[in-house]
């Protein structure tokens, strides 16, 4: 079985952290949200990945490399435009051959894995296997209705009336099958080539769509609000380590890894919090779920229950909470007078003021 990892796409939700950067690559403590996805398909005993990559390819390469970090062989295909999930199918049909294959966003996040899934498609072939997880508003999502067997007998598309509550997870396992389900559907009102359609055209043709429904925690990091709750939960199972420098003047409490290479001094960090290297923290606060990336310095501030990316600067800040701070970012306090904002944000940027 080889894999499909979806690493296209604008990532228009997070904007403008996406205007210079993939959304795959965005990091949750620490670690872009996209290792994720293949350290999954690794422990599930695959070994050929192919990542669909578009505009970011450049930075996709760089990051995932060949793969071999995770026993992967990884093949890059290009995807001129995000075009549907089916389309990325289409593009990469040549490669996949005849060959069964797991199909994984690589925007998501899935705790606990695919292993079990992955032994239940190759156990009992089916023609396709979708993962389903319960939400409270299934209207933003593929929905599917299921019989007593657990077979699916239809799909729907972000419904205005779903007729359950069990939202499309972004993997999925097909066999060849989906090829001549993907070439016989057309274009939906938005232009793309849906892969509910094609699931679709499965069911009604009679062919065996299988499901099985998430028992852990799933989530579409395609926001700010998700990406700071997958954050929270990662890091509520982090193991302290602490393999940089903290002097005498510094308290850590509870689940706190400081990198090597960081340095803490005069500050009082409270876990769980991942502190990466080269990061220096000088006479500051960190709070709970708060993942400060690499070369970043805070000092005379307080954070907490927020994503600091690479290369940031927080100084004399007096408390910052639940927010993304892009990469290179500086913040600083405002002079005191006059009384008034000075901003320079980028496009499609979400500000609260107190004023």
């Amino acid at each position: 079985m080889k894999a499909l990892v979806l690493s296209g796409g604008s990532g228009t939700r997070l904007r403008p952290l996406t205007h210079t950067s993939a959304k795959q690559l965005v990091p949750v403590a620490n670690k872009p949200v996209l290792f994720y996805a293949l350290e999954d398909i690794a422990e599930a005993g695959v070994t050929e990945a192919g990542v669909i990559v578009g505009d970011s390819e450049e930075e996709i390469r760089a990051a995932v490399g060949d793969g071999s970090r995770w026993g992967l062989n990884v093949t890059y295909i290009r995807q001129a435009r995000p075009l549907g999930l089916a389309h990325a199918v289409a593009t990469a049909r040549p490669w996949l051959g005849s060959d069964d294959f797991v199909m994984y966003l690589g925007d998501n996040f899935l705790l606990g894995g695919i292993v079990e899934q992955a032994r239940q498609f190759q156990a009992s072939p089916s023609d396709a296997q979708i993962m389903l997880a319960q939400v409270p508003d299934p209207r933003a999502f593929g929905v599917a209705s299921l019989d007593e067997s657990g077979r699916v007998t239809a799909l729907e598309e972000k419904p205005e009336f779903p007729k359950s509550d069990l939202a499309l997870v972004g993997v999925y396992f097909f066999s060849s099958k989906i090829h001549e389900a993907v070439a016989a559907i057309r274009p939906s009102a938005r232009g793309e080539l849906e892969i509910t359609d094609a699931l679709q055209w499965l069911i009604e043709g009679g062919a065996d769509v299988q499901s099985s429904v998430v028992s852990g925690y799933w989530k579409d990091t395609g926001n700010a609000t998700d990406m700071l709750e997958v954050n929270r939960l990662v890091l509520d199972r982090v193991e302290p380590r602490i393999d940089g420098v903290v002097d005498a003047h510094s308290e850590i409490v509870g689940r706190v890894i400081v990198a090597e290479g960081a340095t803490v001094r005069g500050s009082r960090v409270v876990g769980p919090a991942v502190i990466g290297a080269g990061t220096e923290v000088t006479g500051s606060y960190i709070g709970p779920f708060t993942s400060i990336a690499e070369n970043c310095a805070v000092s005379g501030s307080e954070i907490e229950y927020s994503i600091v990316l690479p290369g940031a600067t927080i100084e004399g800040v007096r408390r910052i909470e639940a927010s993304v701070i892009g990469r290179n970012v500086e913040i600083t306090p405002a002079t005191r007078a006059p009384h008034a904002h000075r901003l320079l944000l980028g496009d499609h940027s979400k500000v609260q003021i107190s004023s």
